[in-house]
């Protein structure tokens, strides 16, 4: 006899789990689907935030950042270090072991919940059942009021650099080296390919960052992106911009690779290659062909602003559906489809999902970039802080970087926040809440900030906007 629940949720990656167990919370009879097994062969909930990407990603940039702040930074501290040496096997053992943590606490809150855990690959059917294939193989059918796809994604491969799990791997097989690779290769300069080179660069590899496009971050503001590919490349990361990857040859413990440039044909050898080129959305065999659920050309999931897809009922939240691959995305529509099942009126900001990379500096922004807003004709007023200007940071002796805040030159009402720099993913979340309230600039200007701390400099850059900064110079209106 088939089991029936209020909700089914396929998928327990930030999405999933974060909708289940509000689910539960809001007292519906909640059940969801996992099939994805870690280490140690056993299912492994949190999907591939917790399991393969912004967790592990950020143990071993921490890691490799103490071990390259020690090696670079202490002395001007008065701190010598005789001796440093990396040991990778249990930087990476550290990182499992916080992976395994944090994904068994999602098992318990699951219990505490009362959400129900079927361990097995979730395909839904017509008229909202899903099929549940065991690991075991067995199958059962589930009878839903609702259902949620949270099947999140998968890394993108390119046919020059196929795969092979140990000198061509993904952003998962870069989690895991056993040693530092004395010439790493990496495909892309997104944000995943410029974390994980980051990693490897402090730990002594050579780091070559190819990548098609001929403009760095695009997407982030212009000073910012020109600032970091700046700092980045004095770390040592070599990044070739227009730089399209058209093959490789990979020979015994080595692999080269072929791209072309405008200077035409090059080739270049490495030890390690990470293809770190963008992900696509998981939906081959989540869906039956009468399911009733459409696909855009892409294989994403047609869903409306509140991921509601063509069939009453079903709802598509995360990775498989339009806007930025963010676990932070995902969760929040998670939350907002379950409470709005529950007859809440909740919506998403989507203007307003701050994105982040975790180099060092950190970037991060949120709202509209400057060319963005130019570019629909919109009037601004920009002020910039430098964490040079900023005695919290030089204290720390980390200065590199600025804040931008951007604001609507009639209304003063903030558009967008832009930092580099240390800590820019807290600094950011701060501009990120005052443009959830519609503050203006004059706004944050006027709140009291505590001395000494980074997130003055978001007070001096909301100031700075209007021409009020106290510790720059600012700038002459024009």
């Amino acid at each position: 006899m088939s089991q029936k629940f209020d909700l089914v949720v396929i998928g327990a990656g930030p999405g999933g789990y974060v909708a289940a167990i509000r689910a539960a919370q809001l007292g519906l009879k909640t059940a969801c689907i996992e099939k994805y097994q870690g280490k140690e062969g056993k299912t492994a909930l949190g999907g591939t935030c917790l399991n393969v990407g912004c967790i592990p990603s950020k143990a071993l940039l921490d890691s490799s950042w103490k071990y390259h702040d020690a090696e670079e930074s202490f002395k001007i501290h008065g701190i010598s270090v005789k001796g440093l040496a990396m040991d990778v096997p249990t930087m990476i053992s550290r990182k499992d072991t916080i992976v395994k943590n944090l994904t068994g606490g999602i098992a318990m809150l699951f219990k505490a919940n009362g959400v129900t855990l079927f361990e097995g690959h979730g395909k839904l059917l017509a008229n909202k059942q899903v099929e549940v294939k065991g690991l075991d193989g067995k199958e059962e059918t589930l009878i839903a009021d609702n259902v949620i796809i949270a099947s999140g994604s998968r890394p993108v491969e390119i046919p020059p650099t196929p795969l092979n799990g140990d000198t061509i791997v993904n952003s998962t097989g870069a989690l895991d080296f056993t040693e530092v690779p004395k010439r790493l290769g990496v495909i892309g300069a997104g944000v995943i390919g410029l974390e994980l080179g980051s990693v490897w660069a402090r730990l002594g590899a050579e780091v070559t960052v190819l990548e098609a496009m001929d403009k760095f971050l695009p997407a982030m503001d212009e000073q910012v992106a020109k600032e970091a590919l700046k700092v980045l490349t004095k770390q040592g990361l070599t990044i070739k911009l227009g730089a399209r990857v058209t093959g490789s040859n990979v020979k015994g413990k080595t692999v080269t690779v072929e791209y072309e440039n405008a200077e035409g044909a090059q080739e270049i050898t490495f030890d390690k290659v990470i293809v770190a080129v963008g992900r696509r959305p998981v939906t081959t065999n989540v869906l039956a062909d009468d399911s009733g659920v459409s696909l855009d050309e892409r294989g994403f999931i047609f869903v409306d602003d509140y991921c509601a897809t063509s069939v009453p009922g079903v709802y598509a939240i995360g990775d498989v559906v339009r806007g930025p691959m963010l676990a932070h995305k995902a969760s929040e529509e998670g939350i907002m489809v379950v409470e709005r099942i529950t007859g809440q009126k909740a919506q998403m900001s989507y203007g307003l999902i701050p994105s982040v990379i975790y180099t060092h500096p950190e970037i991060a922004s949120v709202g509209k970039t400057e060319q963005a807003l130019k570019a629909e004709g919109i009037a601004i007023n920009i002020g910039v802080f430098p964490f040079a200007a900023s005695g919290r940071a030089m204290a720390a002796n980390d200065t590199t970087g600025f804040v931008k805040i951007i604001a609507d030159a009639k209304t003063d009402r903030i558009l967008g926040g832009h930092v580099i720099g240390p800590s820019a993913a807290e600094l950011v979340q701060q501009i990120a809440i005052a443009m959830e309230f519609g503050s203006s600039a004059e706004d944050i200007g006027m709140m009291i900030f505590s001395h000494p701390t980074l997130s003055e400099a978001v007070h001096e850059a909301a100031l700075a906007v209007n021409g009020h900064a106290i510790h720059i110079a600012n700038r002459k209106k024009k």
